[in-house]
């Protein structure tokens, strides 16, 4: 067997072993990605023996996998929940990021006898957060939707600073006073761009008439993909455009919008499967070794000294609770992007290159089990979430788009306040119903006098209009029981 059905083969068995390995981090309390890279890893040189060196691939490979993360992270994020935190998160993916590079290469040049330049190489190739890494460890913790948005907004713009600060060290050319005026070009550049093509996008995908359902998800993502595009072609920050693209066409009212939704995730989940297995395919275990104690190095100073001091400089402003500031602190997880990032020295041939992309593999390794693990615990030592306290309700929803109608699936998680509450007491808006409850395996029409228990799925149906309405109405009820509006709960996530 060879040729493209071999290929075809191995991909296949590769990403059908990846999903069960989602699973299988789930139960262990390990993030997923530390598998994808072992895959990797097992299929490379050490142990299955695929000899994989290319570099220059492996770099474009993630860039474009970079790319599709981002798409998938701007479409599902709802602005609603990262509005609270937009100052706050903006600031971490700019002051923080300027912080930490300054902090991280001023240490390593001493600690390491660096010369400034390498040093600070280094710092700006550690001081980008990742997207994956980040939220596939914190989905679930519990804690507050501020934190999350401002982490969220973080991972999802920081990349693109980071990526030009690395351009401008790696090159051979000598950094002037002209670089911050360049970053600032690039970044406000790449967020018109972003915006205007999300809007663009916005309008004419409703205007549309396509002729099969499928083709919206695929548009949608186009237009993302456009955004980077052009905003690399305008020497702009292309990874800002493509995320304020996703962002802005997320919170439009597009047509299936639910269809896209999932058809991102499913892409998403394709791009960091494919990213994470790929960097282990490229590693060298055997150089791994030798990189050891420089990659120490750097993640002591960057997880004790650099990301805090960040952290603190970009909260300051904000007034930002000193608890949430720790968390934030600890959450600053590293995936594939400095893995990715360290490679654009690499290809450029900047002396000690191949040392920084091998301690950068051994760092992401090691902060991922050190941190990824231990958060869930931080969040609750710090007081940041309850033991026992009832996670959100999920909703999820369905759109009717020939009838202007949604369906939103309500599942009433353990210790909800909606346990007790009498269909009538609900108050749904004009425009929405409750047309069907699952208790026990067993579904059956509610009646005004049907009371809700844990554990029970509700099917609403309720028009376009009333959808956000209905779904704050009942994340009210969720967290302040039936008396909600008298305790002042909005319902906004």
């Amino acid at each position: 067997m060879g040729g493209v059905t071999g290929f075809l083969g191995v991909a296949a068995a590769v990403l059908l072993l990846s999903v069960i390995a989602v699973r299988v981090s789930i139960r262990l309390g390990l993030p997923s990605l530390l598998l994808y890279l072992g895959i990797g890893v097992l299929l490379g040189e050490a142990v299955v023996g695929i000899q994989f060196e290319d570099a220059d691939l492996t770099r474009s490979l993630g860039t474009a996998a970079l790319v599709l993360i981002l798409t998938e992270g701007g479409l599902t994020t709802r602005w609603s929940a990262v509005k609270p935190a937009l100052g706050l998160g903006v600031a971490l993916s700019t002051v923080s990021v300027g912080v930490s590079i300054a902090v991280t290469g001023f240490a390593l040049h001493f600690l390491l006898d660096m010369d400034w330049r390498t040093a600070l190489l280094w710092g700006a190739v550690l001081s980008s957060t990742d997207a994956a890494a980040v939220f596939s460890v914190l989905r679930g913790v519990g804690v507050g939707k501020r934190l999350i948005g401002a982490l969220e907004l973080e991972s999802g713009i920081n990349d693109a600073p980071v990526y030009i600060a690395v351009v401008l060290l790696a090159a051979p050319d000598p950094v002037t006073w002209a670089a911050p005026a360049l970053m600032a070009y690039e970044l406000v550049a790449g967020a018109l761009i972003g915006i205007a093509l999300g809007w663009l996008g916005g309008v004419g995908l409703r205007r549309a008439a396509l002729p099969a359902t499928g083709l919206y998800p695929l548009a949608t993502v186009a237009v993302c993909l456009l955004a980077y595009t052009a905003g690399d072609l305008a020497h702009a920050s292309g990874f800002l455009a493509v995320y304020i693209a996703a962002l802005v066409l997320g919170n439009a009212r597009l047509p299936h919008r639910a269809d896209t939704l999932s058809f991102a995730e499913g892409l998403g989940w394709l791009a960091q499967i494919g990213l994470f297995v790929l960097l282990g395919l490229y590693a060298s275990p055997g150089r791994l070794l030798d990189a050891l104690v420089p990659a120490l190095v750097a993640g002591a100073v960057l997880v004790l000294l650099a990301r805090p001091l960040s952290v603190l400089c970009a909260a300051l402003p904000f007034r930002v609770p000193w608890r949430e500031q720790v968390f934030i602190s600890w959450s600053g997880l590293r995936g594939a992007v400095p893995i990715v990032f360290a490679l654009i020295p690499l290809i450029q041939g900047v002396e000690g290159a191949q040392r920084l992309v091998d301690a950068v593999f051994v760092l992401v390794v090691v902060l991922t089990l050190v941190q990824g693990t231990s958060l869930p615990w931080l969040a609750k030592w710090l007081g940041l979430v309850r033991s026992g306290e009832a996670r959100e309700v999920q909703v999820d929803s369905s759109a009717l788009d020939a009838l202007g109608a949604e369906l939103l699936q309500v599942r009433i998680q353990r210790g909800s306040k909606l346990h007790g509450v009498y269909l009538s007491e609900l108050r749904l808006p004009p425009g929405s119903s409750v047309s069907l409850v699952v208790r026990a395996g067993n579904s059956f029409t509610p009646q005004p006098t049907t009371r809700l228990q844990e554990h029970d799925q509700l099917l609403v149906v309720c028009t376009e209009v009333a959808r956000t309405a209905t779904e704050q109405r009942i994340r009210a009820v969720d967290r302040a029981g039936r008396f909600a509006r008298w305790k002042g709960d909005a319902g906004l996530p």
